[in-house]
């Protein structure tokens, strides 16, 4: 029997010596898999709380409670205006976050909620119709630190009406 320039090169190993390879590595791949990010282990699903939801039966679904590390420190507040400034949120939302063509962020008019927790969700995963995720960039800690500059703002002296239609007396909607 002739052997070809492909039988050779070919390395054959016996069945036990391939489980020897295989096993071990199989049980670094699950170990691996049992390492869960810190945030993980609290039980509750990863979304935030949102006490004005509407639940069925008043019984809200479990929900993590966002705390921000940096509360009413002013410190973190001068890094958050800079923050601000850098990541070019002043583009949407105005100059001191005033707002322009993203709502202004000092008024206590929100959206999406405006706990802290509620607030970090918006910058970290976004919002629909403009507002990008930002939680990929800035990380957890610069999330915080903005909505620590944003908590610190003062409120307007004058916050602009929310609708333009004129207050309706005939019950016709404002519409004549």
């Amino acid at each position: 029997m002739k052997r070809t320039h492909d039988d050779r090169r070919r390395l054959r190993l016996p069945p036990a010596a391939l489980l020897l390879l295989v096993v071990p590595a199989c049980v670094l791949l699950a170990c691996a898999r049992q390492n869960a990010p810190a945030g993980a282990t609290t039980g509750a699903p990863p979304a935030v709380l949102y006490p004005s939801h509407l639940a069925p039966g008043g019984a809200l679904p479990q929900g993590a409670t966002l705390a921000n590390p940096h509360s009413g420190d002013a410190a973190v507040a001068k890094q958050g205006a800079l923050l601000f400034t850098t990541m070019n949120c002043d583009g949407c939302h105005g100059g001191d976050a005033s707002g322009w063509v993203g709502p202004n962020l000092g008024d206590g008019r929100w959206r999406y909620g405006g706990s802290d927790g509620e607030v970090f969700s918006s910058i970290y995963f976004g919002r629909p119709k403009g507002m990008p995720a930002f939680g990929g960039v800035l990380g957890t800690e610069g999330v915080w630190t903005l909505v620590t500059y944003i908590r610190s703002l003062p409120p307007p002296a004058n916050v602009p009406t929310q609708t333009w239609v004129a207050n309706d007396t005939n019950g016709s909607g404002g519409e004549k």
